[in-house]
């Protein structure tokens, strides 16, 4: 694989990772599924979940609660190609959110995250080039239950 290959490709995983808590944020949440292969798979090791193949990837991201309001930093996102059609990555993540948010534009006090943890990632390359995500595994050593506005002051 040439340089430049390699650069594109591991951008391209790079903005699937972005693109994925974009969507979970402040787009469409069952469309992160659009970024997973067809049998593409989300892991939740310690939570004892395991959801697998497109259609049930947008039926679980697409039931997260309506009144739900989220904001996920990104970081120390690594890249690593493995081949000409497969890369793997690791990338830490922190999540802010709040449940019964009425979708006013005031602010929400701020708190502590719910989450920080990190993905690992496979990806594969479809024949017109297309990275998707094949695998992606969540860590979550920090967690917390989700607040509920009015309780945080």
């Amino acid at each position: 694989m040439e340089q430049l290959e390699h650069l594109l490709a591991e951008r391209a995983c790079e903005r699937l990772i972005t693109d994925f808590v974009r969507r979970l944020d402040l787009g469409e949440p069952g469309s992160v599924a659009e970024l997973f292969t067809e049998d593409g798979s989300w892991a939740w090791p310690a939570g004892d979940r395991l959801i697998e193949g497109r259609e049930a990837l947008r039926a679980y991201f697409a039931s997260r609660p309506a009144d739900r309001l989220s904001r996920r930093l990104m970081s120390n996102i690594l890249v690593t190609v493995t081949g000409p059609g497969t890369a793997t990555a690791t990338s830490y993540f922190t999540t802010y959110r709040v449940d019964g948010h009425d979708g006013g534009s005031g602010q929400v006090p701020p708190g502590p995250p719910v989450q920080v943890g990190h993905y690992e990632d496979a990806f594969r390359r479809r024949a017109d080039g297309t990275w998707l995500l094949a695998t992606r595994v969540l860590h979550l050593p920090f967690g917390g239950p989700t607040p509920r506005m009015g309780s945080i002051t």
